[in-house]
């Protein structure tokens, strides 16, 4: 069985771009791990406090992993103000050596959101220091394969949809339950997040030949295709 880490900057970012695949994998066997950088507590409902819904995003972000047997990890930054610094970027590998993770997703390099731009820069130094037997931590060194990059609205500047992953009928049933614990996903008064990422799924899913499904994009690097002949 295989441990997914999915690496947002604000707690509903991976649940909504990679939570098809996450529920489907999840009612698989596999460990699931979402990990946010800040809770997105500046997103608040006008009669709630920005400290109230932090806390209240918290609690959904739990609600979300705990229906998938999984792991919700919430880091203590700043919503909005998320900075590209080493501090940050060792205690995010700090959490790949400590819960081994064969696979990575995060943010797309692409956004109109700061905070996720700086998220995808975070991840992919995290991913390297965590590897490098060089930088001595309190775990041993691991390799988290990927980062694969989620679709997401907001980061569609250059996003290719490269790699489509199978959200099963099972998994898809799973994720409209859980996302549903996320206020601003059925809720905001902005964008209609659930409805967008439901009928994401179901074209994603049409093109692969599938049901539904999620798409990523990977690193130029990693779009090699290596041959010995045709």
């Amino acid at each position: 069985m295989k441990t997914i880490m999915a690496i947002g900057a604000h707690i509903g970012d991976m649940e909504l771009t990679a939570g098809g695949v996450l529920s489907s994998m999840a009612l698989e066997g596999h460990k699931i791990i979402t990990v946010a950088l800040t809770s997105g507590e500046k997103g608040n409902p006008k009669e709630m406090s920005i400290e109230a819904y932090r806390k209240q995003k918290q609690q959904e972000a739990k609600a979300f992993t705990d229906m998938l047997n999984g792991l919700s990890i919430v880091l203590p930054y700043d919503d909005g103000t998320l900075q590209n610094e080493d501090t940050i970027k060792f205690e995010v590998s700090d959490l790949i050596r400590k819960y081994r993770p064969d696979i990575l997703i995060t943010h797309w390099k692409n956004s109109m959101h700061k905070d996720h731009e700086t998220t995808h820069y975070i991840v992919k130094d995290a991913q390297f220091y965590a590897a490098l037997p060089g930088f001595v931590r309190e775990n041993n060194p691991h390799f988290a394969a990927g980062p694969y990059y989620a679709e997401n609205w907001e980061d569609p500047t250059d996003f290719q949809p490269y790699v489509y992953v199978n959200v099963t009928d099972e998994g898809f049933r799973l994720w409209q339950k859980a996302i549903s614990t996320h206020w601003f996903a059925i809720n905001s008064p902005s964008f209609k997040y659930k409805d967008y990422y439901e009928a994401l799924m179901t074209v994603r899913g049409k093109e692969a030949r599938l049901n539904y499904a999620q798409a990523f994009d990977v690193s130029p690097i990693s779009k090699k295709v290596i041959k010995s002949s045709f």
